[in-house]
């Protein structure tokens, strides 16, 4: 039966995605070859062992970084054919980004680090905003608090905060549970997955989690820079 999915227009596609680098002992193959599409609003993990080429290609989708070879569309934009200054506009109004080490600023609050994208993009009502998206993971008392004063659950509730208080159309997810104990991680995990439910933003997850990459829609391998 026909289900239409063959005429949707991905909101991510990646073709034949190489990246290498030079190093001391020569040419190093990263990524070779990998072809990725991503729908508006799906979960999709990425797997694979340390060094396999799972961040790298993460990047790439997002226009961190330009591929060796290949090319990444985003919202029907090639990233390749856009300069530095409009790729960063692009991943401003567009992406929000959840890291493992949650990559706050140390000297900001938990409420001046959600701030930044929307002060960034020029946000009028950025304040209001910024303690909705606090509140929503569950750190309303906590917005005049710095980094140190938090744990490690709560930072990254902040990030989250962070990654979602301009409505991204895709949220990159590098190991969000990476730094945190099972239990805290358990709950990052609930919270990325209800905010994407209810922001219905698109969530492409990097993880050596197997219980977190089962939780999304589609799962691929990445062995020795290629994608299964």
């Amino acid at each position: 039966m026909h289900d239409g999915s063959q005429d949707r227009i991905a909101l991510l596609s990646a073709q034949g995605l190489g990246k290498h680098v030079e190093g001391p002992a020569g040419r190093l193959d990263i990524l070779d070859d990998v072809s990725l599409e991503v729908n508006a609003g799906e979960t999709v993990a990425i797997v694979g062992a340390s060094g396999s080429g799972k961040t790298t290609l993460l990047g790439l989708l997002a226009g961190l970084d330009l591929p060796s070879r290949g090319s990444v569309r985003f919202g029907g934009e090639e990233l390749e054919l856009l300069d530095e200054e409009a790729r960063a506009r692009l991943r401003l109004r567009s992406v929000g980004f959840v890291f493992q080490s949650f990559h706050l600023l140390p000297a900001l609050t938990a409420e001046e680090n959600v701030l930044l994208p929307l002060e960034l993009d020029g946000a009028t009502d950025a304040v209001s905003r910024a303690r909705e998206a606090l509140a929503a993971v569950g750190l309303r008392e906590r917005a005049a608090h710095y980094p140190h004063q938090l744990s490690g659950g709560e930072q990254q509730r902040v990030a989250i905060a962070r990654a979602f208080v301009h409505s991204p159309r895709v949220l990159f997810a590098d190991e969000p549970t990476g730094n945190l104990d099972r239990r805290t991680g358990e709950a990052i995990g609930n919270l990325l997955f209800a905010l994407n439910r209810e922001h219905r933003t698109t969530l492409v997850l990097v993880t050596h989690d197997a219980e977190l990459a089962a939780r999304c829609a589609r799962v691929h391998e990445l062995v020795g820079g290629r994608l299964l």
